[in-house]
């Protein structure tokens, strides 16, 4: 093997480990938001988010939105005194 063929290898591999690690960082991303927000359902979000890599990412954004909207406070909560 040339060095070419070498070099070509480890191009090849820090190319896959790069998509794999960016592929798995971006299925933990609407958790880890959801988490810092203290959000009512965070483990649900982060669920979303890690089904939404086995379906190709085509609702991740609406994972990805749902980890920055929380939930209205009702009218009960809102009356009290």
């Amino acid at each position: 093997m040339s060095m070419i063929d070498i070099f070509a290898w480890i191009v090849l591999i820090v190319l896959v480990l790069s998509t794999v690690f960016v592929i798995v960082f971006l299925a933990m991303l609407p958790g880890m938001i959801a988490k810092r927000r203290n959000h009512p359902w965070a483990e649900a979000v982060t669920v979303g988010g890690w089904v939404t890599l086995f379906f190709g990412f085509v609702l991740w954004p609406i994972v990805l939105i749902w980890a920055y909207v929380d939930v209205p406070a009702s009218a009960a909560r809102e009356r009290r005194p």
